[in-house]
């Protein structure tokens, strides 16, 4: 089912800090396997959408330190599909200049999506199914997003607010609703009343439209940020040494800020924006509880042990594993629930129940000038 006018854009940024001692600056969660499927989330996402529009239109946007990385992993990406960034601007900057690239290589009605690097999708049919109508329903104009199925109250994810059905106006995408509103990550009573409504869709932060949309968008909203990417992919293509003087005059000046903010959001409220309901399974694998829900069971315990080739290591509950690098045994007794990441210079102990703090362990690390672990 290729859909020869669609390019898939994979941000690859971020530290995922509440996956450390895992995840580093230096090797992101999206660089491992954290659900033992024998790939690395950067490796399924890319084999995810090479059937939806083929190997030679996706595009990944990345530090430039993860390059190579990247290649070892993907060694059938093409150089020219990797957009490497000197430091890290936010998705706007990233999914804007890959968009501005590929309308100036194919054509500015040419559809992008943004798809980030460590989403772990179950179910790639009706994935499919879904990329396929928010295509149609990004032909049509609309900056168009993939909701996902609140299965629960959380109040680890945003939330899309859901209108008015778009079937007649877009036949072949039957699902495509109008999205009210984008909600912030709310309290846990605010989620309850969210899920009782059934018009509210976590957001994944998937964004599917055309290049020409996106840019229009971009300019009304961010002009200063538009007129940066709009040079930096004038000069792209056109040789290493310009590229390296349009990066160097432009990259670091441009306003660090989520695509939801710059874009979507403000789209929205102008009615320019549509969802289209994710019938699949879906986790962006944002902390530790939402590993240990992914992972099967080593014993009757419900040991969870995550390990790869740096035989980093994961449990949550009672036992004892040996690091192999470290030939270090853990022991555990009379606790349940518990995160243990043994890394070869950093331990992390930590309730289950308290994963999304992970995040504040490293922001107090890096203010305690511990800096070399981070």
């Amino acid at each position: 089912m290729t859909l020869e006018d669609f390019h898939a854009i994979i941000p690859a940024g971020g530290v995922g800090t509440r996956l450390w001692p895992l995840s580093r600056k230096a090797k992101p969660k999206f660089l491992y396997d954290l659900v033992g499927s024998g790939q690395t989330l950067m490796q399924s996402t890319y084999n995810r959408l090479v059937p939806l529009c083929g190997a030679d239109h996706i595009y990944v946007s990345t530090g430039e330190q993860h390059v190579k990385p990247i290649c070892e992993q993907l060694p059938q990406l093409d150089l020219s599909a990797i957009f490497p960034e000197p430091s890290p601007r936010d998705s706007t900057a990233a999914i804007a200049l890959a968009a501005a690239v590929v309308a100036r290589r194919f054509g500015e009605r040419s559809v992008v999506g943004s798809f980030a690097a460590d989403h772990v999708i179950r179910n790639n049919t009706a994935f499919a199914e879904s990329v396929r109508q928010a295509v149609v329903t990004a032909r049509a104009g609309y900056i168009t997003t993939i909701g996902i199925a609140a299965s629960r109250p959380s109040t680890a994810f945003g939330y899309i607010h859901e209108g008015r059905s778009l079937a007649s106006e877009i036949p072949d995408a039957p699902s495509a609703h109008l999205v009210e509103s984008f909600v912030e990550k709310p309290d846990a009573q605010t989620a309850q009343g969210y899920l009782e409504t059934g018009e509210y869709r976590w957001n994944a932060g998937i964004f599917i439209m055309r290049a020409d949309v996106l840019l229009d968008n971009l300019r009304q909203t961010k002009p200063d940020i538009y007129k940066a990417i709009q040079a930096i992919a004038q000069a792209w293509d056109q040789g290493e040494e310009q590229r390296a003087q349009a990066m160097g005059r432009w990259w670091n000046g441009i306003e660090k800020i989520a695509f939801d903010y710059s874009v979507a959001e403000p789209v929205a409220a102008k009615s320019g924006v549509a969802v289209i309901p994710g019938g699949f399974g879906w986790d962006d694998v944002g902390d530790f509880n939402s590993v240990a829900a992914l992972l099967p069971s080593s014993n009757r315990q419900n040991i969870k042990v995550l390990g790869d080739s740096d035989n980093l290591v994961y449990l949550d509950s009672a036992g004892d594993v040996v690091a192999p690098q470290s030939g270090r045994t853990i022991a555990l007794l009379g606790v349940d629930d518990l995160i243990v990441i043994d890394t070869p210079d950093a331990l992390l102990v930590a309730p289950r129940a308290r994963s999304q703090e992970v995040k504040d362990m490293v922001a107090y690390l890096a203010k305690s000038g511990h800096h070399d672990i981070l």
